[in-house]
């Protein structure tokens, strides 16, 4: 596989922003993007938000990429699937009109999908036709946790092109199998193929991400690249974890997607306490027991009912009908919640999190001290002396 390159670049949300963006589609595009070209734009346009929420990719950096598309006498198209409210909701809230109103682009939701074969075990499954119909594709994602993903970065952010409730189907379906989904997450993204993916950690979110019970966090950076994969793999390491805590990490590279040499340029930042939510198993033990361990061991989707206004978009979103609005108050039924946290993704209060159980938060505890234990074993009985490191982008960026 060809070596990927991955830039960094210091910005902000001001003027210079512009140029910094063109800069580095000029690196990474070369002369692929010509006259005539239609381009069609994917920033992640989650839910109705202002930019200093730092839920959506920020309106000047999406300005910044369709007046680059222009300048080149490319067709610009904007779009998206929002996961909840309405599309011109979203322009307005996130100040999307103001940022374009002078340019010649067009934006609009998708809303027509085409069967597109994204491979086995998925075979041919709806996708927007924008992603069809266009030349080149710019995916613009935005710095942010996700408490199923542990992040969502340029690969995930191209799950929107799953129009509207298909989106909830496939929670449905593949959901409560957190691998299987991350291998369908890659695989749209494999089949997609953005030419070129730019992730906005100008302001990120950290925390309980990637909606309103995230917290905003000043990290200063603009990260591109011309492989999502490698971009991904770069900024986990930037945020000082391993690419590989991440699932769709694993599941490309699983599927050898992973290039073995990831070139970086510019200036990464060292980050550091930057909070992750906890990822949990979302099963436990043995088939005949896993109702009962589900329900007493697995972390939960749960309510701040003094933040909860009871508007009902998580019951009418919830892809296994688990939540119930009765006495007013929200109700989990946890025997039927597939652990998908769409509920905790698009409340628009903030009101819902995940939380662990006591039993576990002692059984991930115990696990972890028990692989840590044989890990030093193994350490002490190999003589301390080989290194290991399975993960083939490990030590390759320079």
């Amino acid at each position: 596989m060809a070596p990927a390159t991955v830039i960094f670049k210091k910005a902000r949300y001001d003027a210079a922003l512009t140029s910094i963006v063109a800069e580095m589609l000029d690196a990474l595009l070369g002369n692929s993007l010509q006259p005539g070209m239609r381009v069609l734009i994917k920033p992640n346009l989650l839910m109705a938000s202002r930019p200093e929420r730092a839920i959506c990719a920020h309106p000047l950096v999406v300005r910044a990429a369709a007046d680059y598309v222009l300048q080149k006498g490319g067709h610009c198209r904007i779009g998206d699937s929002p996961g909840i409210g309405s599309f011109e909701k979203i322009l307005k809230d996130g100040e999307y009109h103001q940022a374009l109103s002078d340019l010649d682009v067009t934006i609009a939701p998708f809303t027509v999908s085409t069967k597109i074969d994204i491979g086995p075990p998925f075979g041919r499954i709806d996708l927007c036709a924008d992603v069809a119909d266009a030349d080149l594709i710019i995916n613009i994602a935005k710095l942010k946790s996700h408490v199923q993903m542990r992040l969502t970065l340029g690969v995930k952010n191209l799950f929107g092109c799953v129009v509207g409730l298909k989106k909830t189907e496939w929670h449905m379906r593949v959901g409560v199998d957190r691998n299987l989904f991350a291998r369908l997450l890659v695989q749209i993204c494999q089949t997609v193929h953005p030419a070129v993916t730019l992730v906005d950690g100008i302001l990120a979110l950290e925390g309980q991400g990637p909606g309103k019970s995230g917290t905003p966090r000043p990290i200063g950076v603009l990260i591109g690249g011309n492989n999502p994969f490698a971009v991904d793999a770069a900024i986990c390491r930037m945020l000082g974890t391993t690419p590989d805590t991440v699932p769709t990490h694993q599941a490309a590279k699983a599927l050898e997607l992973v290039p073995d040499i990831i070139l970086t340029l510019g200036d990464a930042p060292m980050v550091t306490g930057f909070q992750f939510p906890v990822i949990a198993p979302l099963e436990f033990g043995p088939k005949l027991f896993r109702k009962f361990m589900r329900r007493h061991w697995v972390q939960r989707p749960v309510v701040n009912s003094a933040a909860c206004s009871l508007c009902g978009k998580c019951h009418r979103h919830c892809p296994a009908g688990a939540i119930q609005i009765h006495r007013q108050q929200l109700q989990f039924d946890y025997d039927r919640c597939i652990r998908c946290y769409c509920c905790v993704e698009i409340c628009k209060e903030g009101a819902l999190s995940t939380r662990e159980t006591p039993a576990g938060k002692l059984l991930r505890h115990l696990t972890a001290a028990g692989a840590r234990l044989r890990a030093r074993m193994h350490h002490m009985h190999s003589g301390g002396s080989r290194r290991c490191d399975n993960d083939p982008t490990a030590g390759q960026s320079r």
